[in-house]
């Protein structure tokens, strides 16, 4: 199976509280859900009918038995998901603040290591990453060894096409601090991997790692300055900003009520991947993506919370935005102006 998307990284067990606006201390009870980044990117796009898989590792647990059941329940190949002997599936606590608009993560079992971070480049089906219409990855997979191994030999397999081949290779900037030692030495590692790379997404402070601090302008120049050809910069409370060498765009928020703001960046993902896929104008790619995300950021959820194409332009069209004529793969796909109202025209 040759697939549309393929990711790589990080893979957890999500425990979120039930209970709603307290602390982790004065929770009585918890729901538990697959989540890490790239596996939730895959999910996503799977979601979007598009086929997925995603290479990771998880303890010989029932945990990582979980995460497995999981991925087959969404459609994404696990064939490239495997055990690691003598390490624990990783579980992620959050607690859940939406008056704050706080949602702290808490890692268990990601130190001194996690099993996805022991991918091995020798363990690699190159094959599978270079015939990938799009190929996923996160900086975090570059904060550790074996896994920076890994990820640079599966960046060097991809084939450095052009955007008119249909074929993406994107690097979420998505930094966090507490998996490394520095900026500068994630600012390091990025830095290989960039050259290698067709689209990169991420937020003010990950673009200033990746690239050092400035306007959301100067980020995306840099990126693309680096070899980038579609740099995607999120903008906060004005949106999102995507830039390549002939084209600006700015895609402005979708509004909800937030319950969880976590997860509605991999949405956003998975969205965006499938609007790649599609052949949608930048412009129309972003406005969905953005739509895609706000849903999950109205939901409890992460992973189980992905929305459908149908939901997607459901919420475009209440908002009185351009919509996709189909959002089902494998149609052409043709923008459809609305009216302030939803109707088409």
């Amino acid at each position: 199976m040759t697939h549309e998307l393929l990711t790589i990284g990080r893979i957890s067990v999500d425990i979120y509280p039930n209970d709603i606006g307290v602390g982790l201390e004065d929770v009585s009870s918890f729901g538990k859900y697959l989540g890490g980044s790239p596996s939730n990117v895959a999910v996503a796009a799977a979601r979007h009918g598009r086929r997925t898989g995603v290479i990771t590792r998880t303890g010989d647990d029932p945990f990582g038995a979980y995460l497995h059941r999981e991925l087959e329940k969404f459609g994404v190949d696990d064939s490239f998901v495997s055990p690691v002997a003598g390490l624990q599936t990783p579980a992620t606590f959050c607690a859940i603040m939406p008056e704050t608009h706080e949602f702290p993560l808490y890692f268990y079992g990601r130190f001194p290591t996690a099993p996805d971070l022991q991918i091995r480049a020798d363990e690699l089906d190159t094959d599978a990453i270079r015939n990938a219409r799009i190929f996923w990855s996160t900086v975090t997979g570059l904060c550790q060894e074996p896994s920076r191994t890994a990820h640079v030999a599966a960046h060097e397999a991809r084939p450095r096409t052009g955007l008119k081949e249909g074929q993406y290779t994107i690097l979420d900037l998505d930094y966090r601090p507490m998996f490394w030692a520095s900026e500068e030495e994630a600012r390091e590692q990025v830095a290989r991997i960039l050259p290698h790379v067709t689209v990169a997404i991420g937020n003010d402070e990950e673009c200033s790692v990746a690239v050092g601090p400035g306007t959301p302008d100067e980020q995306a120049d840099r990126l693309l300055d680096a070899g980038v050809e579609i740099a995607v910069v999120k903008l906060g409370p004005e949106g999102v900003m995507a830039k390549t060498r002939t084209e600006r765009v700015v895609s402005a928020p979708v509004p909800v009520e937030t319950v969880n703001g976590l997860g509605a960046g991999d949405s956003f993902g998975g969205a965006f991947v499938h609007g790649l896929l599609s052949g949608w104008p930048l412009a129309q790619v972003l406005d969905y993506a953005n739509a895609a995300g706000a849903i999950v950021a109205s939901r409890l959820s992460c992973a189980d919370a992905m929305p459908t194409p149908g939901e997607v332009t459901s919420l475009l069209a209440e908002r009185g935005r351009l919509v996709p004529g189909d959002a089902v793969p494998g149609k052409d796909s043709v923008p459809t102006a609305l009216t302030p109202e939803g109707a088409a025209l």
